[in-house]
């Protein structure tokens, strides 16, 4: 399934993936569904940290409860396609995207900027996962594979407008779309100097 027209101009993500990259993950199969499964790993857990850290906001507790799950589920999804191709779970890699990503979040300030900047940074991580998998589902000469990461697509783009909702439920819908703004044009800056490789995710 497509994504719509309404969904990517939600997800707002700056600059598109370079078309290369699918063409080079596809070359590292072992490698991409490594970084993917890690991926998915990953976001369960921060998810699970936002809960333990924000115990006093009811509606995040309730709507990223079921995404812990989710996203645990996704993990033993990657682990399986892994294993029926008779691939191994590789070693876990540093994620520079999300470690640039990481340098643009507010630092001192109050807690509610640093919240915030918590739950927007987690959305473009959403976004730019949803658009990956997007290209695969597309790009990919596998069948099988294609239908698998339209599925992943899917489920990404409806995690990123959930933290975008959780930001404007705790937040100034005014003051998270400043912000929001400032993360795309910083995400696109991220983008632009990443070397394209085709053995990882992000």
């Amino acid at each position: 399934m497509e994504l719509s027209q309404d969904t990517k101009n939600i997800l707002g993500l700056q600059l598109p993936t370079d078309p290369r990259w699918v063409n080079l993950a596809e070359k590292s199969l072992e490698e991409i569904l490594t970084d993917h499964a890690y991926c998915e790993q990953k976001a369960a857990l921060t998810c699970s940290s936002l809960i333990q850290r924000y115990s006093d906001r009811e509606k995040l507790i309730a709507e990223l409860s079921p995404i812990v799950t989710e996203e645990w589920g996704h993990f033993r999804l990657v682990l399986a396609e892994l294993h029926k191709r008779n691939l191994k779970l590789g070693k876990q890699r540093k994620d520079i995207y999300v470690n640039e990503l990481i340098k643009f979040e507010a630092r001192g300030g109050s807690e509610e900027s640093r919240f915030l900047d918590k739950l927007l940074m987690m959305a473009l991580i959403e976004a730019r996962s949803c658009e990956r998998f997007k290209r695969l589902s597309e790009g990919l000469d596998d069948d099988y594979l294609r239908n698998f990461y339209r599925r992943f697509m899917e489920s990404e783009a409806g995690h990123y407008t959930l933290f975008i909702d959780l930001a404007e439920t705790y937040r100034d819908k005014e003051k998270v779309r400043r912000r929001l703004k400032e993360w795309l044009d910083y995400e696109m800056s991220v983008i632009e100097n990443l070397e394209v490789r085709g053995d990882r995710i992000h």
